[in-house]
């Protein structure tokens, strides 16, 4: 549990405004959440690799979920000028993948068994090689906890984050499995 929380510690060094720790055991792939990729909610079904179906089905997702013990859970909240303020959303959601982006590349550089899920769709590349060739950079694909039926609020209550959606700020979560 020491080497969990210098990773936690590590985590906020980095940046991020909350860090959390879960029981994989305690993780909930809702299908419900899986309904609203496949409804297009966000744009990506059946386009990419990160999403589904190409990210596989809920019980792959479960297994994969279920060859880790614990999850680092951690989000940053971004203020915003109002609750139009597009721009600011897009900028809070490129600073927290880049802190994401860093947390990920260090744990590997650790020799860290990890499982990066993210906040949004996969930032690697311009366009998706999905259905049609293999992901150009597997090591790199970042999967969304929706698509794996996560309810981020949820993840967030149950290891003692403060999820919030005021009008005035925008919360991205993204999380790793070691």
């Amino acid at each position: 549990m020491e080497a969990l929380q210098q990773q936690v510690q590590r985590m906020r060094e980095l940046g991020f405004d909350e860090v959390g720790i879960l029981e994989t055991s305690k993780i909930q792939l809702l299908p419900e959440v899986r309904q609203m990729c496949s409804a297009n909610r966000y744009g990506s079904y059946g386009k990419r690799w990160c999403c589904p179906p190409g990210c596989g089905t809920l019980e792959e997702c479960q297994k994969r979920v279920e060859q880790f013990s614990h999850a680092l859970v951690m989000l940053t909240v971004t203020s915003l000028e109002d609750s139009f303020d597009f721009e600011g959303m897009v900028e809070g959601k490129k600073q927290h993948q880049a802190l994401f982006g860093q947390a990920v590349d260090e744990l590997r550089a650790q020799g860290i068994d990890i499982l990066p899920l993210g906040a949004g769709g996969c930032p690697g590349c311009e366009s998706c090689t999905y259905p049609d060739a293999p992901c150009r950079f597997p090591q790199q694909l970042t999967t969304p906890m929706e698509a794996y039926g996560m309810m981020v609020s949820d993840v967030c209550k149950s290891c003692g984050l403060h999820y919030c959606g005021a009008n005035s700020t925008v919360t991205y979560v993204s999380m790793i499995l070691l």
